[in-house]
């Protein structure tokens, strides 16, 4: 199969997941599909990519934290399934991908079916696996598993569930499963345990994860959750606890976000005063509905998400890639120049060279030049031209060649959200029939501009189709509604 039938393959199996799955994002992708084409004249991408292989189209749900400190037993409460093994202790070391299917499996897929399919998150994870820690990529399986459950409230949505972890503790390719997961997810619930409350026993965890995190435009998707607090009932010191663990919060660098305290009924520890009682399941009904909600609603997240990447991309790409290329550039010119200069010296130093051996200075140096020999064209002159400026141009070609490649080793080859090549396509601007002279990246023109144009007035037609789902200001459903009902 060519890289060409095989991204069509993959753009017909996303549009017939889209036409099942949520029709309201079709008109979306022939506007992926003119980014694509701006992105591939820029070399950001491959000619054969597509940025609709680099997103995931299914709302996802990730449900990340510390050991033990009941995620999996979170996620079988909310799915009406025990699907994932609980306990007090690291019971599992792997992701889990959780969705929907025919039928349910406790029972793993390898974490293969996730890494070779495009529809999935975790799509070619293994080769970043790979350059984080070498020899690991091949070994995905040890890192991914995937499980289906029938229940309604897996339908439309995946579910990640990780190992607990520690930051300093782990392995660089876990780690950057995190950050993959974070970077994807619509929803992120960070789970900590309150009979740990205090920061010391979560402080690496916070690094990594606030870091992430605390930056983000869509930092409002992350929701911290102190879960077993039941734990702080005998001292009843639950408003003690919480404030330590926000503490705890601020000081790896966050200082506002959603914080819920949560515990789970089947396996809480008996409270016997009943006022006591009372307002800890209060509390706890009162969390839980909302984080309920909240993944109740990421599909609806999900479709302003995929439309609003798309103008985050928009905004990257003039706002941080060209003026990386432009500067990349300069650079690569000024320095090819410097040493063009240097070598046009070099050569005027072996002419000078050349005449004192003639002997006799300028008068008899350019008599042999011009001497032809009877009178015939200026063979010596011609030939003297020729092999200096055979010298000078290799001489300039291999300069440009070799400062393109060390300028390029500090560019990214996996730059912003969807993974842009900037080496790629400074190599392109370098190329030998590119003018060394040129201000503006190969592929960004007038016509460039006006796609892009076209695009942002795309995306604000996708933004205002999906507010028409969702949204009514001016009553117009409320009334046809109203009047069907009177007929």
């Amino acid at each position: 199969m060519t890289p060409r039938q095989a991204l069509q393959q993959r753009l017909a199996a996303l549009d017939a997941h889209l036409r099942a799955e949520n029709p309201n994002l079709l008109p979306v992708l022939p506007t992926f599909r003119a980014f694509d084409r701006i992105l591939s004249g820029l070399g950001l991408i491959g000619r054969y990519e597509s940025l609709t292989t680099r997103i995931p189209w299914w709302p996802m749900v990730a449900v990340l934290g510390t050991f033990s400190a009941g995620k999996s037993t979170f996620l079988n409460g909310y799915l009406g399934e025990a699907l994932q093994n609980t306990g007090n202790q690291a019971v599992d070391d792997k992701f889990t991908v959780i969705c929907h299917g025919p039928e349910t499996r406790k029972e793993a897929l390898p974490g293969t079916a996730l890494n070779a399919d495009p529809r999935f998150p975790f799509y070619r994870i293994a080769d970043e696996i790979e350059k984080v820690a070498a020899g690991e990529g091949k070994r995905i399986d040890n890192y991914l598993q995937l499980k289906t459950l029938a229940g309604p409230r897996t339908k439309g949505k995946i579910f990640i569930d990780s190992p607990g972890f520690d930051a300093d503790d782990q392995r660089r390719s876990v780690l950057r499963l995190v950050d993959h997961i974070v970077e994807l997810s619509d929803l992120v619930l960070v789970f900590f345990d309150a009979r740990h409350p205090e920061p010391g026993a979560m402080q690496d965890t916070l690094r990594h994860l606030v870091s992430k995190t605390v930056n983000r435009a869509d930092a409002r998707k992350v929701c911290y959750i102190l879960n077993q607090v039941d734990t702080t009932a005998k001292e009843d010191n639950l408003e003690a606890v919480f404030g330590a663990w926000q503490r705890a919060i601020a000081q790896a660098g966050l200082v506002s976000g959603r914080f819920y305290a949560i515990y789970d009924q089947r396996s809480a520890v008996d409270i016997e005063d009943d006022g006591r009682r009372a307002r800890y399941e209060a509390r706890r009904d009162h969390d839980l509905a909302e984080i309920h909600t909240r993944v109740n609603e990421v599909e609806v997240a999900r479709a302003y998400r995929i439309i609003g990447s798309i103008d985050s991309l928009v905004k990257e790409v003039e706002g941080e890639v060209l003026p990386k290329l432009r500067e990349a550039m300069a650079t690569w010119r000024r320095r090819v120049l410097t040493v063009d200069l240097v070598l046009a010296v070099l050569l005027v130093l072996v002419l000078g060279t050349m005449v004192q051996t003639v002997g006799g200075g300028f008068a008899a140096f350019f008599g042999w030049l011009f001497d032809a020999g009877g009178g015939g064209a200026p063979l010596n002159l011609i030939g003297t031209i020729l092999v200096l400026g055979g010298l000078y141009l290799a001489g300039h070609f291999k300069i440009r060649q070799v400062f393109a490649r060390r300028i390029a080793r500090g560019l990214s080859d996996r730059f912003g959200d969807v993974d842009l090549d900037l080496r790629q396509a400074f190599l392109n601007n370098t190329r030998f029939y590119r003018s060394i002279f040129a201000k503006q990246p190969v592929g960004w023109g007038q016509r460039a501009r006006k796609a892009i144009f076209a695009i942002r007035e795309a995306t604000a037609v996708h933004v205002q189709r999906v507010n028409d789902l969702y949204t009514d200001p001016a009553g117009r459903r409320s009334r046809s509604a109203q009047a069907a009902a009177a007929e």
